[in-house]
């Protein structure tokens, strides 16, 4: 297993030099990045190597009587492996449906939805915010009550950071020393990014290009710090790096299954650290005066954003539809607006984000479904709150396949 893991690294790094944004986290032996980007390896040739990997994890399964972590160990690398000959078939041209792309990256298909889905509720989002014009334009005017001022952008995350990373450690022993730091950025595809970097450090950056509700200070501290992608990196290294020196969790491909897990798990991690009424208690009373914001509107808002939650999906109809080519740019971004409430702002940096990652945004809603059905169902329902964290931290720390979570 030493030998196939070291190569699957080594060919992560190899695809990275033909797909930029293909490695999003390396901090293995820095010789092995050298190399390969000293010598650029043909896609046929890692293709070819990578093939031979699947084929060889295949003729050694796990002996019986092996812990389940080795197991899972075993399924995971032949599961990236097989990720990776499908991007690299994609970077070379070959076609794939919306669909056939997410299972053969992701390990997952999302459901569809037709519009009917999402008319109702829309149609609750008509009672909720009554008024003349579209509803987009609407609902767009009330949240634009709660856009934090840029000069009070640090001071809210700041505080929302300290908040989610003190519920984090009341339930997860994180390795010591480990921190990351926040920049501000434009010019982006995305709202907010952690780039880890080993060592149990993380960078987070934040994207500025469009206004920032207040409730994107408890989406993003989570989301991308506690418990989110700075502590499922830092507990894969310490555990499964450090501790049992499998080193390939030293890489992370973003195109792959691994990431229906990161996004998953660190969009339920703000329930999990925020259950019931926590999130807009903590909201209401520490980060509404913070961004000079009424405090009274608060239960207000969180009523509105959860109707929207519900039209998440949309924003996979709209990738799905696009990139099948059933609908243009226009159309889409057109869909997003109508049926995500978006802006068209917001719709044209989303299909942005569609132009770039593709599939990769049904790792969000889906990943967290998959994640809270995986959770509960071995007792980490919302009433029991601890065994919920248990779960949650045994999940993070371990190389789970989303088919798994089933």
């Amino acid at each position: 297993m030493k030998r196939i893991a070291e190569s699957y690294v080594k060919l992560v790094l190899a695809v990275g030099q033909h797909d930029a944004d293909y490695v999003d986290a390396y901090y293995g032996p820095p010789e092995w990045r050298t190399e390969a980007e000293a010598h650029k390896r043909p896609l046929p040739e890692i293709r070819s190597e990578a093939e031979a990997l699947i084929a060889d994890l295949a003729a050694h399964p796990p002996a019986a009587g092996e812990e389940e972590i080795v197991r899972l160990r075993h399924q995971y690398l032949q599961r990236q492996l097989q990720s990776m000959v499908a991007r690299i078939d994609l970077v070379s041209g070959k076609k794939m449906s919306f669909d056939e792309e997410s299972k053969a990256l992701y390990d997952a298909v999302a459901p569809t939805y037709g519009a009917t889905h999402f008319q109702g509720i829309l149609d609750q989002l008509e009672r909720e915010v009554p008024g003349s014009g579209p509803l987009a334009e609407r609902v767009e005017a009330f949240r634009q009550q709660f856009v934090i001022p840029r000069d009070r952008l640090d001071a809210v995350f700041s505080t929302a950071i300290d908040e989610c990373r003190r519920r984090t450690l009341h339930h997860i022993e994180l390795p010591a020393g480990e921190s990351f730091v926040v920049e501000y950025v434009t010019n982006k595809a995305w709202s907010g990014y952690n780039w880890y970097k080993g060592g149990f450090h993380s960078l987070i950056q934040v994207n500025t290009d469009l206004p920032i509700f207040i409730d994107r200070a408890i989406d993003l501290a989570c989301h991308e710090g506690y418990p989110g992608h700075h502590v499922y990196n830092s507990l894969l290294e310490k555990h499964l790096v450090r501790d049992r020196g499998w080193i390939e969790f030293s890489v992370y491909p973003l195109f792959s299954p691994q990431s229906l897990i990161a996004e998953g798990t660190a969009n339920f991690g703000i329930e999990v650290a925020f259950p019931g009424d926590e999130r807009t208690a903590f909201e209401r009373a520490r980060l509404y005066p913070l961004a000079g914001l009424d405090p009274s509107k608060a239960e207000r808002y969180a009523e509105v954003q959860g109707l929207l939650q519900g039209l998440s999906y949309a924003g996979n109809e709209a990738a799905r539809r696009y990139l099948n080519g059933e609908i243009s740019r226009q159309d889409a971004e057109a869909w997003l607006v109508r049926y995500a409430l978006m802006s068209p702002e917001r719709a044209a940096q989303r299909v942005r984000f569609i132009d770039q990652y593709r599939s990769y945004v049904i790792n969000y809603n889906l990943g967290q479904d998959l994640v809270r059905h995986y959770i509960e169902k071995r007792g980490g329902t919302p009433e029991r709150h601890e065994e919920r964290w248990r779960e949650f931290a045994k999940l993070i720390s371990s190389p789970r396949l989303p088919s798994e979570l089933r």
